[in-house]
């Protein structure tokens, strides 16, 4: 189910969210999940780069696994008018706090920026729209390959030619799934060598969050601006953006 909530209306008090809801849905369902802790303001701020580096800029824009909130804080203001961001949390018991945090933006830029929450996977996102950047906070190394190959080329579908795609992946994951057994493991380097493929072929910057819990790294890949095939040969690793310290702030 979709809902709009645009910045023209009314804006109600904020339903109570955040750590302790992203906690009990953490225990209640962990694969989905993925972490312990919702996302730092330094990680949100490093995800959402994208869209702070362009101020001013009407911009189409995902945010894919928005959980409570934690980065979805960080783009509504940055919003430039006539924006649009579609906001895509498949859990249920996220998208009502989803929906209080749009409606409870404190500004409203003319034409005001269109905000809609989606409860639905992403992969199965159908808006008609393209997207100049996209931001995902999932879980990759929680799924199967095959989902997260699926969930990549639908990024890639949904991104204009030179459009972004941000997302994160936590340190120590490796060695977590070693502990949990050999079908992890297993699963878990399939899943990097899935990445791996489209960070060979797309990724234009990676770096690394030490101050969240916990630490993890920044990966940014870019749909390629021409109709020219992709390169199969490792493409040479840059930053698009201001280079950030190792604390995820920026140099």
């Amino acid at each position: 189910m979709d809902e709009t909530t645009p910045h023209s209306r009314p804006a109600p008090a904020p339903r109570p969210a955040g750590r302790g809801l992203f906690l009990r849905e953490a225990f209640r369902d962990r694969h989905a999940i993925g972490a312990i802790a919702p996302s730092g303001r330094r990680l949100a701020r490093a995800l959402a780069d994208p869209v702070l580096s362009r101020p001013g800029q009407p911009l189409n824009i995902l945010e894919a696994g928005a959980g409570t909130g934690a980065v979805t804080r960080t783009l509504i203001p940055a919003l430039a008018p006539g924006s649009r961001l579609d906001i895509v949390e498949a859990n249920p018991h996220f998208t009502p706090a989803l929906r209080d945090l749009a409606q409870a933006t404190p500004h409203t830029p003319v034409p005001a920026p269109r905000i809609q929450v989606h409860t639905v996977h992403v992969e199965r996102l159908n808006t008609g729209v393209h997207y100049d950047a996209i931001i995902s906070g999932l879980p990759f190394t929680n799924f199967e390959p095959e989902q997260v190959t699926e969930i990549m080329d639908r990024y890639l579908e949904l991104l204009h030619p030179g459009g972004t795609l941000t997302y994160f992946a936590y340190l120590g994951t490796r060695h977590a799934r070693l502990l949990a057994g050999r079908t992890a493991a297993r699963r878990h380097r399939a899943v990097e060598k899935v990445l791996a493929d489209y960070h060979h072929r797309y990724a234009i910057g990676r770096w690394t969050v030490l101050r969240n819990l916990p630490p993890a790294h920044i990966w940014q890949l870019a749909h390629p601006a021409d109709t020219t095939p992709a390169p199969t040969a490792p493409a040479p690793m840059r930053l698009s953006r201001p280079a950030l310290s190792p604390t995820g702030e920026r140099a």
